[in-house]
């Protein structure tokens, strides 16, 4: 077959869709707005940290409604959507915040903006993934990663805007700029000609079986709705929640459990947390193209093994140093699980409506967001320790190592199961 020429370039694609994602990625430097915010206007440290929890569990409930749209209007619309809707919620965050307004400030940093963040997530990883149908694990990775890392730009540049011009006009400027970097990936970025393919690959991407008959690589190609009809949909579900849910639960008391556990000063601990953004995106990059290789149900087992360990271990540990070795590790697991996942997908259910699956699975992140700082906190409440909560979270990790190898069985019966040349049924 002749294989069609693109007009874009791949390379820069995946660019664009690092612009989108540094943007968004702001969310993880929440934490410098605390103190400012709270001196600023009055509000409590649960009043501002509920400005981060609405804004991630919208985050996730967007991501999983505005899937379709992503897949009708196409990745370039939802990006410049997405771009309106973060940068214009953060510079309407500072008019709130101006105004003195707790009300206003939830619903356009946590509503409007986590609208945004929703969108602009899922929004050019679909198409990432049929630009490098060879290396879906890695591209997916260098965009996610940009998610990971976006708080090691907006931490110093906030804290510094904070400083000289103010909290609201930090808003303000930062609110633009979100919407330029946004537009402009978005602008760049469309989904690539029918019959294309990289240099070298088949346009149709297949391989043949024993009987040299040709077989998609892909388990198949359903859209959304057969998606959620199948029991391996549910299973990465499951998979996910667990993994965010550890993960997110350390970093909601990283700085405070440091200090209790190893005895560290709040000083190094800061530190240490600072560190973690740097594990956080490098593990998104590092994992999801390890996952190429790896293959990505070997991967997810990878991480639950890694965590049951680290989890197990850690409430043990006063050593700074190694507690924090295995902090790192965790959070590399965190990241590399968002990495992954949209490639895993396209294994899984093809990419005919990627964008869509995509958005719902990220449901299991906005509820994971909620449950694991929950966790700890209703643990730490009632024992007055943290220690609890790493052997609660081991346990939980062990069930998602269960999903894994259950995922492993599941894909090989259907893989077997199917007719030559076929794909797998819809409800499996």
């Amino acid at each position: 077959m002749a294989q069609t020429e693109a007009d874009r370039n791949r390379w820069l694609i995946a660019l664009s869709a690092v612009s989108i994602h540094l943007s968004i990625g702001s969310i993880y430097a929440y934490s410098v707005y605390q103190n400012p915010l709270q001196e600023l206007n009055g509000w409590s440290i649960g009043d501002v940290t509920l400005g981060f929890t609405v804004a991630i569990f919208v985050l996730g409930v967007s991501a999983a409604f505005l899937g379709t749209y992503v897949e009708r209007y196409g990745p370039r619309t939802a990006g410049l959507a997405a771009a309106v809707l973060f940068g214009g919620g953060t510079v309407l965050t500072g008019v709130t915040v101006d105004a003195g307004s707790y009300t206003g400030f939830l619903l356009t940093y946590g509503v409007v903006a986590g609208a945004g963040l929703g969108l602009g997530y899922i929004a050019p990883v679909s198409t990432l993934v049929e630009w490098f149908p060879d290396r879906r694990g890695m591209a997916t990775g260098m965009a996610v990663m940009g998610f990971g890392a976006g708080a090691l730009i907006t931490s110093p540049v906030a804290n510094y805007l904070m400083n000289t011009v103010g909290v609201a006009t930090n808003f303000y400027v930062l609110g633009v700029t979100y919407f330029l970097a946004m537009a402009a990936g978005s602008l760049y970025i469309k989904k690539p000609p029918a019959d294309w393919a990289p240099a070298g690959m088949d346009p149709d991407k297949i391989e043949t079986n024993e009987k040299g008959v040709s077989v998609s690589t892909d388990l198949a190609q359903l859209e959304a709705r057969e998606a959620l009809r199948t029991k391996r949909f549910w299973v990465v579900w499951l998979i996910m929640f667990i993994n965010v849910s550890a993960g997110i639960m350390l970093l909601s008391v990283a700085s405070n459990m440091t200090q209790e556990i190893t005895g560290a000063d709040a000083a190094l601990a800061a530190s240490i947390v600072g560190v973690i953004g740097l594990f956080n995106g490098a593990g998104r990059i590092v994992w999801a193209s390890a996952s190429d290789y790896l293959g990505r149900t070997a991967t997810y087992g990878t991480f639950f093994g890694i965590q049951i360990l680290a989890f197990a271990l850690m409430p043990s540990i006063t050593n700074v140093w190694l507690f924090s070795a295995l902090m790192f590790l965790i959070v590399t697991c965190y990241g590399g699980g968002f990495a992954c996942l949209p490639a895993y997908l396209g294994d899984l259910f093809g990419t005919k409506e990627l964008g869509a699956i995509h958005g719902y699975s990220l449901t299991a992140w906005a509820l994971a967001g909620v449950a694991g700082p929950t966790l700890v906190a209703q643990i730490v409440e009632r024992t007055g320790s943290y220690q609890l909560s790493f052997y609660v979270v081991a346990g939980a990790l062990v069930v998602g190592l269960l999903c894994a190898v259950f995922l492993r069985y599941e894909i090989n019966s259907i893989k077997d199961d199917r007719p030559a040349g076929g794909q797998a049924a819809v409800d499996d």
